[in-house]
């Protein structure tokens, strides 16, 4: 059965795919469908047909899914920022776990039963981090963020995942603007940080080195927001898609906030990395260190460490503990985290995963303990082979992506370890993304 552009089709969505759509099957095609919920009936508009697959939309919905519920944002889902709001929670923590195993089981060839899933502590407001690129609209400034797969921004007044704090100092920053005839072009992002005693910096990016009417925006920022420690503007002359630049002038305050995280203090500056949702990191790195299972005596390796966070953790729990991260800033960030928390025990190097475990080869050091928390894309062939010539008695994996950790876990699996334990933490709520922690052994 061919299907075209445009036909009507009576379906029922089935399950979800990584990405948050319904999935429907349609004579040999599956569908993918914006804004569905497993159980629903509906009629569906074939908006785009591929070799073997195809997109819809709903038009109708004849009988909806008992896991429907209320939207709780009004600009969902224009807004490509969240994926989940017509569901329940319930539901979106179901399709996470399975889209978890699924991946174990097809990609890797694993069947293991997660030991716990954590749902968040906090659905609402529980960002740390708000990115509100600036655009214009009937001649005025406006924030907000881009629409799904396009640069299109659409305008929000208060998104209900980011903090308090974050919303209004947006708008506020949005009112100075207008007040002072600032035109969109000039500013690129409303970036806001808080920590969770409710301090918060504000950090405007712009293309110049200097802003108009720069006292007036203090004067408003700091009206918006009481617990408010700096204004910053960052200086971001590139035209690709890297939201900040390298340099920046703190014009009112600190350049910086500090918050603790698992009983360490950390100072997060707008380039620094601090995990977005506090409280369910507190779960997850607790997590990976009980899969750590450290008794003092051990050597501990921190791949993709960072700006050190779990490096330090670790520290604190082995006799040595070594972070390896390929970017200089975080790894002076590190630094000064391991300074600023008394740590002694602990070492950073500067160089990719490779080039670390070559050196740490030469100097004959074996880690009893490597773990590693990569990027989306997962870990590439060098750290694969680095952490396999180490040989660990045990590897922690966290990941932000259960397609990219299956294959990894197959990877290392074919090089002698078995994923014996796993835990499932949904990091952000009402969006497609999922974090996991796996703990692998190495076998014989």
């Amino acid at each position: 059965m061919s299907i075209e552009k445009n036909e009507l089709h009576r379906v029922k969505i089935e399950s979800y795919s990584s990405e948050g759509y319904g999935v429907c099957r349609i004579g040999g095609f599956v569908v993918f469908v914006k804004e569905a919920a497993a159980g629903d009936e509906c009629v569906v508009r074939i908006v785009k047909v591929l070799k073997n697959m195809a997109y819809a939309i709903i038009e109708s919905i004849i009988v909806p899914s008992p896991a429907r519920t209320e939207r709780a944002c009004s600009v969902f889902p224009k807004c490509g920022g969240c994926d989940f709001w017509h569901i329940s929670y319930e539901e979106e923590l179901r399709l996470k776990k399975e889209r978890v195993l699924d991946a174990l089981s097809r990609i890797g060839g694993f069947d293991i039963t997660p030991e716990e899933v954590f749902p968040s502590p906090k659905l609402i407001s529980y960002r740390n981090k708000a990115q509100y690129p600036v655009t214009a609209r009937d001649g005025k400034a406006a924030a907000g963020f881009y629409r799904k797969h396009s640069h299109e921004v659409v305008p929000v007044s208060s998104c209900p995942i980011q903090s308090d704090s974050a919303n209004t100092l947006m708008s506020s920053v949005v009112g100075w603007m207008d007040s002072n005839s600032v035109p969109a072009e000039l500013i690129k992002n409303i970036y806001v940080r808080t920590s969770s005693d409710g301090g918060a910096f504000l950090c405007i990016v712009s293309q110049r080195e200097s802003l108009p009417a720069e006292d007036k925006l203090v004067k408003a920022a700091k009206s918006a927001c009481r617990e408010l420690k700096g204004v910053i503007l960052n200086i971001n002359k590139s035209s690709g898609n890297a939201i900040l630049g390298d340099k920046e002038r703190v014009l009112w305050g600190a350049g910086h906030i500090e918050d603790t995280l698992c009983g360490l203090n950390f100072r997060i500056s707008p380039l620094s990395f601090f995990q977005i949702n506090h409280d369910q990191a507190e779960n997850l790195f607790s997590r990976a260190l009980l899969y750590a299972g450290l008794t003092g005596v051990e050597t501990a390796l921190d791949l993709y460490c960072g700006t050190g966070t779990v490096t330090l953790m670790l520290a604190r729990k082995c006799k040595t503990a070594i972070g390896v991260e390929i970017v200089p800033e975080a790894i002076k960030d590190a630094k000064m985290n391991a300074a600023e928390n008394n740590i002694l025990n602990v070492r950073f190097i500067c160089k990719d995963a490779g080039e670390a475990a070559e050196m740490l080869i030469n100097e004959n050091l074996r880690p009893d303990l490597i773990t590693v928390d990569p990027p989306r894309r997962g870990l590439d062939e060098k750290s694969v082979s680095a952490i396999l010539r180490l040989a660990p008695k045990r590897i922690v994996y966290i990941s932000c992506d259960p397609g990219t950790l299956a294959r990894d876990c197959r990877l290392l699996s074919a090089g002698g370890y078995s994923p014996d334990r796993l835990s499932i933490i949904d990091m952000f709520p009402r969006t497609a993304h999922v974090e996991t922690v796996v703990l692998m052994t190495k076998c014989g």
